[in-house]
């Protein structure tokens, strides 16, 4: 008798019993109970049969899906020597006196590796100022207070540790003029702030050693619409973080920040003493491989690059992203 078999064989009958009920022999009894089953045990008894083709089935789904999903992560993090570079749109610089990065970081291997970054400059030496030159009524000395400053802040607002990790925005909001900055509280207030100024959020660990910094100042005179002359400077930055991350692909702990932010100086001569000092005239920015739910928040810590839906556009090469020259019109996949 097969192990698949059901029921027990009964014995064999040679004639049918001419008795009465009370003549049905037992082992009949014993068959009717046996073979009342119901659905519970009709599928582990399907299961049972058919255990080795669904567990071929299974581990050949899986091999498929693990397959599917390391040629994503590929496709998303690392380039192939064959792959043509694929265009992006960038933007032009804007008018005016400028300066880009141009220290180099040492060869070091790290988290870094295998993205544009590698070749970005540590922390605050990417932060190249253009020469001071007397513009629009501003002297050199005021031109190159103008950028000292802004430079000081920049670093406090994206690579300094104690304000990244500090709850108190003080530290950075001190820094501007005194009549911007309950704006510039509020923006702390609400979670506004990561246009122009990185918190970790927490939990979040960045390895040691600088962010990679790169990126372009540019600054001119103009006035504004009530005639105060204003020495507009433009910085236009990609900050990338290392964060304590498993490294399956290059990036995968790096969390990117790429801000344009607009600075206007008013001329002392022309306005009041607690309208003197930095104001933001604009900003723009996008994160990369960011966690989501701490961006909406204004907090930084590293993700998952997704891939966006269906768009018009091309998927975002990630490796643009990096780029300062780079527009900051790119999807929104949070």
């Amino acid at each position: 008798m097969s192990s698949d078999d059901l029921t027990p064989e009964p014995p064999r009958i040679d004639r049918p019993s001419s008795g009465g009920p009370e003549e049905i022999p037992e082992w009949v009894r014993q068959l009717e109970r046996e073979i009342r089953v119901g659905p519970a045990v009709r599928l582990r008894i399907w299961f049972g049969r058919h255990a080795r083709k669904l567990r071929v089935g299974v581990a050949a789904l899986l091999a498929i899906a693990l397959l599917a999903y390391l040629g994503t992560v590929g496709y998303r993090y690392a380039r192939r020597p064959a792959e043509q570079p694929r265009a992006y749109p960038t933007v032009s610089p804007p008018a005016g006196i400028q300066a880009t990065t141009s220290a180099s970081p040492p060869p070091a291997p790290g988290p870094f590796d295998g993205t544009p970054a590698a070749a970005f400059p540590e922390g605050a030496a990417g932060i190249t100022l253009p020469p001071a030159r007397a513009t629009g009524g501003f002297t050199a000395k005021q031109v190159s207070d103008a950028l000292t400053k802004i430079r000081a802040t920049l670093v406090t607002a994206r690579l300094d540790h104690a304000f990244l990790t500090s709850k108190d925005p003080e530290r950075l909001v001190r820094q501007f003029a005194p009549d911007h900055r309950p704006a510039i509280r509020d923006d702390f207030r609400t979670g506004a702030f990561a246009h122009f100024a990185t918190r970790l959020a927490p939990g979040a660990r960045l390895l040691p050693g600088q962010p990679r910094v790169k990126g372009r100042i540019t600054y001119r005179a103009v006035r504004d619409d009530t005639g105060v002359r204003v020495l507009e400077v433009t910085t236009n930055f990609v900050w990338a973080y290392p964060f304590h991350q498993p490294h399956v692909a290059p990036g995968d702990g790096v969390a990117v920040v790429h801000d344009t932010l607009v600075w206007r100086v008013p001329h002392p001569a022309d306005v009041r003493s607690s309208a003197r000092g930095l104001w933001f005239g604009g900003m723009r920015s996008y994160g990369a491989n960011i966690d989501c739910a701490a961006f909406d928040k204004g907090l930084l810590d590293v993700g998952k690059w997704r891939d966006p839906g269906p768009v018009a556009t091309p998927t975002v090469d990630p490796d643009s992203l990096y780029d300062p020259d780079r527009s900051l019109d790119i999807p929104d996949t949070c």
